[in-house]
């Protein structure tokens, strides 16, 4: 036994000598989903990408940002900025017509390239964001879906399955996977990772081979500065072990993004989040980090 303990060591280094691992300074990131409200200006936003090292975003508008003011962007800067359907509001809380005809409309129009998020499961935030309770087989899912059917973009979720209670994460859970056998061409992503732990990513992948991860607050330093039960992907600056064999083993399965919302994301801990991801990837097969980084977003959302 000893003896094939040792050889199986030398073995394990001799596969990883041979692999051809990412370099820092060659990956560039896409970030598959942030939202800006009225106190960003584009500078600030092309800015706050440029130090971050952050080369494409896909993002929506938020508070009193409008998306024409979006859509202006991306037509100022089409190499940087994608403009993605706004689906939060009143209109989709309420369930109101308007939400209705305004992501029908918007999707038709031609000049969007993605959608935004749909709350399904939003735990409160204290006095700053409600508790949002939408059904995945709730009208306004159905209406998304019709909405994007002819683009194939992925349709991404929020549901925070470590905020619900067991009863209510099993009733989710099963909906989703109905919702995701119904649709077997489209692709979904979880933002956040869904709040799910390694070994449920793993059964969601294993069973489904349409749904995707976001990695979006998955790491230390988002974790530390919030008290939301989010995943943290890491151990120190590397993915911890089982995340990433889960990475390296499904690398086409997850989706780098931030989801930066208000003024204090774009410029508190975003350049420390990329640092920590590029450090982390960098420590990953080159053909893994590429696809994490950018690849998965571009192949997705059929960017340039």
């Amino acid at each position: 036994m000893a003896m094939l303990r040792i050889t199986t060591g030398i073995f394990v280094v001799l596969v990883y000598s041979v692999c051809s691992f990412a370099h820092a300074s060659d990956l560039y990131f896409i970030d598959a989903h942030s939202q800006v409200d009225e106190n960003m200006t584009i500078d600030r936003v092309i800015q706050s990408m440029d130090e971050a090292g952050v080369k494409r975003s896909i993002l929506a508008a938020r508070g009193r940002k409008t998306n024409r003011e979006i859509l202006d962007w991306a037509a100022q800067h089409p190499q940087r900025i994608i403009a993605s359907i706004r689906t939060k509001g009143g209109a989709y809380m309420n369930n109101r017509p308007r939400y209705y005809e305004k992501i029908k409309r918007q999707a038709e129009g031609g000049r969007f390239a993605a959608m935004a998020e749909l709350l399904l499961y939003h735990a409160a935030k204290g006095d700053f964001a409600p508790e949002v309770i939408v059904q995945p087989d709730d009208e306004r899912v159905t209406a998304a879906l019709n909405a994007i059917r002819d683009q194939a973009w992925p349709l991404v979720l929020h549901i925070e399955f470590a905020a619900l209670s067991s009863s209510r994460k099993k009733n989710y859970w099963e909906k989703l996977e109905t919702l995701l056998r119904q649709h077997p061409q489209q692709p979904f992503a979880l933002i956040h990772m869904g709040q799910l732990a390694s070994e449920e990513v793993k059964t969601f992948i294993n069973n489904h081979p349409n749904i995707y991860f976001l990695t979006s607050h998955s790491n230390t330093i988002a974790v530390n500065r919030s008290k939301q039960p989010w995943v943290n992907m890491f151990d120190g600056e590397a993915l911890a072990p089982n995340w990433r064999d889960l990475v390296i083993t499904h690398p086409d399965r997850f989706i780098f993004a931030v989801d930066n919302v208000f003024k204090v994301h774009w410029r508190k801990g975003y350049t420390q989040q990329l640092i920590l991801w590029r450090k982390a990837l960098s420590r990953l097969p080159d053909e893994v980090a590429h696809a994490v980084a950018h690849g998965n977003a571009e192949r997705l959302w059929a960017l340039e």
